[in-house]
């Protein structure tokens, strides 16, 4: 008996001790969900009261502050709760923010100037060309009719100016720098990255199928130099760039082309100031303390009086007075008007789903969402014409496929413009080719008609280095073919259909660019072969049909529409914050994305290309792969 009161008592604790420890857990559980959901609350509330924004106020005599640092894309997103969980660590600008704070201040009375503060900027060159052009705009607004003298003035300043920033700010009345300091014109250089051996090293080989001499995209595998067929073409488009970037430079300053290829030449990003002055690149030497004072000087203000100042955003917020609302900007048109252009913003990788996207790096261009969006604005009777926007060098070729047919069926509608930014080449080039009117930038990298496939070939990897046996019993001959070659490499009759299939797919592109842009077949061909053309060159051989950037896209399609009264409207619409911070906390936003890519820098985009080797698409309409001007 005492022995069963010994265990009786032993668990009527263990109950009491269950009771309790479980009682604690559901508490605990309770007051985890409830913190959560309360933090979720608080980040909701304060994402939306920094979303919201007052009324923006512009003194006279102010200056507008364009900063040339940082990341530059075509748009960037407002993400208050990526700030408040700090990933703000990686500065992002948007393109079109940057042109429009520019053009508005051109309208905009109270503004006297701009300052350009130059950093380590990343952009491509049509972006960048895209902002000069802005700039200029500027200086011909500010200009008096009569004697051509400076209502506004452009300054710029860097400690030390990278040769895509000082490209912006040699278009500057005033190019200040640190009497230390220096200018990296360096010229171009592209240098492509090559995985052969490496691959090798581990197993691995890379079965590749393709159509066109040029299209060097599958060389990184194959390869470990250039071939002679794309060393022409780099050639071509690396000089092409860089005479655009010489002679604009030459334009606007005292250095003629032939002294900036001279300097160039000397590294003289090493030189010191007085070589800088001498040759006519820099207006003066000053540290950053003297700039305001400069700055006061060219405004008539006192050393005691502060100078105005108004950020890209703010400009972009703010209202004009009077009728210069009428005439706001190039990239606004007419904020009061009721027909609309839509600007449809697509940048990066072109895939089928988001999961692909990102795979390859960024948000990437998704076909199923682009393609109800042209849907949805092909029915919006508001809309009168489409112009998009791209800067990508192509991807999936089924993707691209869905999007030509959207544009097409769209363009039955109303009119379609293309507007090339940096890139729009391979599959970005497939999509654009149905469009009714294509523009792009001298600078534009663009064309590469041309697919192909690649298959890794992991036999050798996973029988030889890891020792794993494959057996194999089929009913049929091809029943164990494996696109991702696991067990054994495919033979010479799956090697011979792959090659046809992937040659149907190139004549079909062939085709469509053809048909959109009323070249015969045999012509397309002949300039096609997955060959890259800068924009000028694309011009000559009628694959675009016009030079210039947003802002002539935008004045093309009004006038296709044959409206004069317009505004215009970005798509795709921003996300809420609500979707932003889901994205945050499930870790599909790219905050982690943005954080690698300053880390890592030129190896970023080798790491993305290997870890998407796997899941992407074997059939790929794209631009080489990595195409870096340094």
């Amino acid at each position: 008996m005492a022995e069963w009161g010994f265990f009786y008592n032993f668990a009527c604790k263990m109950k009491d001790f269950l009771k309790y420890t479980l009682a604690t857990i559901t508490g605990l559980l309770i007051t985890c969900t409830t913190l959560f959901f309360l933090g979720f609350v608080m980040l909701a509330v304060v994402a939306a009261s920094s979303a919201s924004k007052s009324a923006v106020t512009v003194k006279d005599g102010s200056v507008l502050v364009v900063k040339l640092s940082g990341q530059i894309v075509e748009r960037a997103e407002d993400n208050p709760i990526s700030e408040l969980l700090g990933y703000d660590a990686t500065e992002q600008q948007g393109l079109d923010e940057i042109v429009t704070a520019i053009d508005k201040a051109a309208q905009c009375s109270e503004i006297k100037g701009i300052y350009l503060e130059a950093g380590i900027v990343s952009a491509d060159y049509a972006s960048l060309q895209e902002i000069r052009k802005a700039l200029e705009r500027f200086r011909t607004a500010g200009r008096t009719a009569k004697d051509g003298s400076a209502k506004k003035f452009i300054a710029a300043y860097g400690d030390e100016y990278t040769q895509g920033a000082y490209y912006v700010c040699s278009v500057a009345d005033e190019i200040w720098i640190n009497p230390q300091g220096m200018i990296d014109l360096h010229g171009l250089a592209a240098q492509p990255t090559y995985l052969k051996d490496l691959l090798e090293k581990v197993g691995v080989k890379m079965t590749v199928v393709k159509v066109g001499k040029y299209k060097s995209a599958t060389e990184q595998y194959t390869e470990t130099q250039m071939s002679e067929a794309n060393r022409e073409q780099v050639t071509r488009y690396v000089n092409n760039i860089w005479n655009v970037v010489t002679k604009d430079i030459s334009m606007s300053t005292t250095a003629d082309t032939a002294t900036l290829n001279a300097l160039a030449d000397s590294i003289v990003t090493l030189c010191d100031t007085k070589t800088l002055k001498d040759n006519g690149l820099i207006t003066r030497t000053m540290y950053a303390n003297q700039v305001k004072n400069a700055m006061k000087s060219m405004l008539g203000l006192s050393e005691d009086e502060t100078v105005p100042q108004v950020s890209c955003s703010e400009m972009c917020e703010y209202e004009l007075k009077g009728t210069k609302e009428k005439t706001a900007s190039a990239y606004m048109g007419k904020p009061s008007a009721k027909d609309k252009i839509a600007v449809y913003y697509c940048e990066g990788s072109i895939v089928q789903n988001e999961e692909s996207g990102a795979l390859m790096g960024d948000a990437g261009i998704v076909s199923k969402k682009m393609v109800g969006d042209l849907e949805e604005l092909a029915e919006n009777d508001d809309v009168k014409a489409v112009v998009i926007r791209i800067n990508s060098g192509g991807g999936d070729a089924f993707a691209s496929e869905d999007i030509w047919h959207a544009v097409v069926e769209l363009k039955k509608k109303k009119p379609v413009v293309v507007s090339m930014g940096g890139m729009a080449a391979s599959g970005a080039y497939y999509l654009s080719c149905g469009a009714s009117w294509i523009v792009a930038q001298p600078t534009t990298l663009t064309g590469s008609i041309g697919i192909f496939g690649v298959f890794p070939d992991i036999s050798g990897l996973m029988q030889d280095k890891l020792g794993i046996k494959y057996d194999v019993v089929k009913t049929n001959k091809h029943a164990d073919m494996d696109f991702l070659q696991s067990a054994r490499p495919f033979d010479a009759e799956e090697q011979r259909m792959l090659q046809n299939y992937i040659e149907r797919g190139y004549g079909l592109f062939c085709k469509r660019v053809s048909d959109g842009r009323k070249l015969p077949v045999e012509r397309v061909k002949e300039i096609a072969e997955g060959r890259v053309w800068t924009g000028s060159d694309a011009l000559n051989i009628k694959l675009v049909d016009q030079l210039g950037g947003l802002p002539e896209a935008i004045t093309k399609a009004a006038a296709m529409a044959k409206t004069t009264e317009y505004r215009t409207v970005s798509y795709p619409t921003p996300a809420s914050w609500a979707e932003q911070l889901f994205e945050t906390v499930t870790g599909r936003g790219n905050n982690l994305d943005e954080q690698l890519r300053t880390t890592l820098g030129v190896f970023y985009e080798p790491l993305c290309l290997v870890k998407s080797l796997e899941k992407q698409s074997p059939v790929q309409a794209r631009c080489p792969w990595i195409i870096t001007l340094r």
